[in-house]
């Protein structure tokens, strides 16, 4: 029998975006993640890359208020590390390396297509900066720029948008850890996705993919909402030869009405709920009492 690898020591992550007050659905999905990281490394990464809506002051106060539920973390923007900076706004030269390999090795191409082309050609006006702001809200792209010839691997990546081609038809199936065995059809469920912006800002899933493989990430905990992702993720992951890690999604928590909660729900918020004097176990349990 040949040897067996050893297991890499557990290493999972914190990774908020500082574009609104976290709310009681991040504090249950990172109290998790610090759990499953109890007998290992857990990272604090700040996915600051939305020049539109992230804050600075969104960016302490989710430290503050992580800090205040309990939750604690060996490396991170606050402590160093040794896979410093830890802040995505800081990392740019990580994902232009990996966008590069992408365009060398065939897999995107530039797209010319503005927001207006996409809501005229799928009654959905949903492309551009949703690709950071809300991963798995693009589209199913109709393939309009898709080309017919490789793509010069020295071409210049300002001035428009670059996608990721997908392998039509192709299952990409994966065991996530908690919800069980997920199935995406390529070019069916999700289509060729952004991962570079026209203004020079990668999109979600290029930085997320090339930050887990350089802080080492064995586990990627975050909220079902992600699923699709996750399947996007893994093609990147294959095309720049990467391992990918396991995957752990965690159940949306709902507000009374059902909805799932958004950063816009200022009355679920982390910091509205400390001001109404609500402790951290009552938040982390959900047992959050109704405003009287």
């Amino acid at each position: 029998m040949p040897p067996t690898s050893p297991t890499p020591p557990y290493r999972g992550r914190l990774a908020p975006s500082p574009t609104g007050y976290l709310h009681a659905g991040h504090a249950r999905t990172f109290a998790i993640a610090a759990r499953r990281a109890a007998h290992g490394t857990l990272i604090f990464r700040m996915e600051d890359l939305d020049p539109d809506r992230s804050r600075a002051e969104y960016a302490a106060d989710a430290l503050e208020d992580l800090r205040w539920l309990g939750l604690r973390w060996q490396e991170g923007p606050d402590i160093g590390g040794p896979c410093a900076p830890y802040a995505q706004s800081q990392r740019h030269d990580i994902y232009l390396a990996a966008m590069r390999q992408l365009l060398a090795r065939g897999f995107v191409y530039p797209c010319r297509c503005s927001r207006k082309d996409l809501a005229a050609a799928l009654s959905a006006p949903h492309e551009g900066p949703q690709a950071i702001n809300d991963p798995d809200d693009e589209p199913l792209y109709p393939g309009t720029c898709r080309p017919s010839h490789p793509v010069p691997p020295d071409a210049d990546l300002a001035g428009h948008n670059w996608r990721f081609r997908v392998p039509d038809g192709e299952a990409i199936e994966f065991l996530d850890l908690n919800l069980g065995p997920q199935r995406f059809i390529a070019n069916v469920d999700f289509g060729d996705f952004i991962v570079w912006r026209r203004d020079g800002v990668p999109s979600y899933q290029l930085s997320c993919v090339a930050d887990d493989e350089a802080m080492h990430i064995t586990e990627v905990v975050r909220g079902a909402d992600l699923l699709k992702s996750t399947a996007r993720q893994i093609l990147l992951q294959r095309a720049l030869r990467y391992q990918s890690p396991a995957w752990f999604h965690c159940s949306l928590v709902a507000d009374s009405q059902g909805r799932r909660l958004a950063k816009r729900h200022d009355a679920l918020s982390i910091r509205t709920l400390r001001e109404r004097g609500l402790t951290p176990t009552q938040i982390l349990s959900g047992n959050i009492p109704p405003k009287a």
